[in-house]
Formats: structure tokens, sequence, C-alpha cells
């Protein structure tokens, strides 16, 4: 397996311009299955491309600058991971714990803030987001997560504050106005078990914002995603628009485990556990490497047959996450020894657009974009 650089890791990860397989529009066809409507699946269109934390191989990720360059790159969403301050308000924070994404171990007023909690069984030390109000939250800025493969990133530094979902939302009509096409969103909610445990549940805030911007309807750009189960679950009664099982190659969804269930996300992405995901989401957001794992050497090996599964069962398919830096490619596609430096992403996007993904998250909307021109 390739050695990476250590960086904080959450396993993530197609409304109007969604490449549709046929397997979808059956779905939609199927009363047992997640009622998949509207203009968003009615069309073949172009490949999908998520800004993921906008364009966050560029800028610190989850700052306004981040999703607007993004947008401006050709991405078709832009995507929020979503926690909550104290006072109910969603904002976009990779993780609740902020202390790596924000200058806030800088700020003596705060020093008092700094605890340590247990997020989804694992201890934690740092500053958290539901531990500050919006108004607190606001005198911060955000820094770059990875500073040793994104020095450059660096540059940005204490220029952004960090963003509520409000903003981001106000952001995509914006640009969706100035560059004369739909910039989507597609928010995750980031353990939602966690926040419900201390009383604060994301998914009220993000039904009642959606509802309030127009944006809770089958046609809206809107996608929501979740590494949890039941609250997607749960929203799938709430929200009009479609919503994204999100996985990873170990382990299991962290309500699983509180619940004792003893499923692993190898379970849900089996031919039988998409089917189950099918009567609640219209899509699977995988690691990529469930689609093609890594061998011992770091390469590309042989391809699962996900993709295809996926799509038997009505599922569109958007892997996460591609980023230029060797760190996070197949040693095939690395460009030398240096993890920070840049390597052939166009060669690994190619290699999983053959197996037939519907979309990507992508640090580097750019590379994503010219690859996607590339094929047509």
């Amino acid at each position: 397996m390739k050695r990476f650089v250590p960086v904080a890791v959450s396993a993530l990860a197609v409304g109007a311009t969604l490449l549709v397989p046929p397997a979808v529009q059956q779905t939609q066809q199927n009363g047992g299955q997640a009622q998949v409507a509207g203009s968003a699946y009615q069309h073949r269109d172009d490949f999908v491309i998520v800004g993921h934390r906008g364009a966050s191989g560029y800028r610190p990720e989850h700052t306004l600058a981040s999703y607007e360059l993004a947008a401006r790159m050709g991405a078709d969403y832009i995507e929020p991971d979503l926690v909550t301050t104290k006072d109910r308000v969603l904002v976009a924070r990779h993780e609740p714990e902020i202390g790596g994404t924000t200058d806030v171990a800088k700020h003596p007023e705060f020093a008092n803030r700094k605890k340590t909690k247990v997020l989804d069984g694992t201890p934690l030390t740092g500053w958290f987001a539901e531990d500050f109000t919006l108004k607190e939250l606001k005198t911060l800025r955000a820094v770059e997560r990875i500073p040793a493969l994104r020095q450059h990133n660096t540059v940005f530094n204490g220029r952004y504050q960090v963003p509520t979902l409000q903003e981001v939302i106000d952001l995509s009509k914006r640009l969706s106005r100035e560059l004369g096409r739909p910039v989507g969103i597609y928010p995750e909610t980031k353990h939602p078990t966690y926040f419900q445990q201390q009383g604060l549940a994301l998914e009220p805030e993000l039904v009642k914002t959606l509802t309030r911007n127009g944006l809770n309807r089958p046609d809206a750009k809107v996608f929501v995603q979740s590494f949890e189960v039941s609250n997607l679950i749960a929203l799938h009664k709430q929200l009009r628009v479609p919503l994204v099982q999100l996985t990873d190659a170990e382990g299991q969804p962290y309500d699983f485990t509180v619940a004792g269930d003893k499923r692993t996300y190898a379970d849900i992405t089996s031919p039988k556990g998409l089917k189950d995901v099918a009567k609640y989401a219209a899509g699977l957001g995988p690691y990529k490497a469930q689609i093609i794992p890594f061998t011992a050497d770091g390469k590309q090996g042989k391809p699962t047959t996900l993709v295809a599964d996926a799509h038997r069962a009505g599922l569109v398919v958007h892997p996460y996450t591609f980023r230029v830096e060797n760190n996070f490619l197949p040693n095939e596609f690395d460009s030398n020894a240096v993890p920070a430096d840049s390597g052939n992403l166009f060669g690994e996007i190619a290699a999983y657009r053959a197996l037939g993904i519907d979309g990507l998250f992508t640090d580097n909307t750019d590379v994503a974009v010219a690859q996607e021109k590339e094929t047509k």
C-alpha cells in the first residue's frame, strides 16, 4: 500500500448536468426504491465534476474563495461539509474540530475553549465549532489544513472567514447568474450521530435552510450526502433532492456502531447492500480505492465490480477524492518521489472514467475539466 504523508482524513465525499445510467432511470419506476424525480435525472449530459471543499488544491478549503474558484474553473457543484455552531447555525468545516483549519489557537480569548471530546469513539483534543456562537466563529480566519503538501496555499492563511451554509448558497446563486450556468451545492452532514448526541442535530437546520431557499425540490441542483445511514433514511422522508450514500474502504457507519449493527461499508457496497441503498438514495460516493484498489506497491490493482453493481442497483457513482499531488496518486502516476509535487492526475481520472463513473470529487477542478474536454 502506498505510504501517504499523514494528514487529517475524513472519508467524504448530480443535479442538472448528470450523466445518467439506464439503471437510474429504472429506479424512478420502482416504487420500492428511492424516488429519483425531476429534470436532474431526465436527460444525459456531461460528466459531473464536484469541487471538493471548493478548489482546495489552490485555496484553504471550505472558504468562499475556494468555492468561487472551483465554480469559475468549471465545477458543476461546490461541496460544503456541514457542522454546527453553538447557536445552531450550519457552517462549512471539514470536521467539528476547527484547530486544524482556523487560527483559533492564536486567539487567547478562546484558550479556555480547548478541550478533549470523543468523536465517533475516538478522543480528540482541540477546539470545536459547536462550542462557539456564529459571532465568535466569525472572528476566526481559515488556514490551510495540509501545509506540508500545499505550502502555496498558506499564502492565503488568515484572509477568509468560516462561511455559513446560507453564504455558500448565496454564492452559488450569484455565480450561477454570473457564469450563465447553474452551480449546484453538494453538502455533507459531518458526524451526524455526534451532533445528535449533543442535542445539536444537523438535519433539521439543513432541511429548513434548503426549504427557505427554494431548494427542497426534485429539480434543484442539490445533492445531500452522508457517511452514516440512518440520517439519510430520515432525510429521504423530508427532502425532495437526491441523496448520496458515502462509503469507505474500511470500517462501518458510526450510527451502525452505536446501534450495535454489525454491517460494514463492505456489506453496504455488496450487490445486496446496494439494493438497500437504492431504497433511500440516488447515488453512491465511494472511496476511490473501492473501485480500483491499491496494490502492495502503491499502484492501481484490478478494478472491482462496484461501479457496475451500483449501476445495476440504480445508483450513480461519484468517487472521492482526486488530487494532483503525488502523495494521493497511485505510484504509476507520480511525477517523482516528492509527495507535494504534482503528478499525472489526468491519467488517474481517465482510468476511472473508463470504468463508467458518473462524476467525481476533486480538489483540482481545472484538471478534471481539462481531462473532460480531452475525451470529447
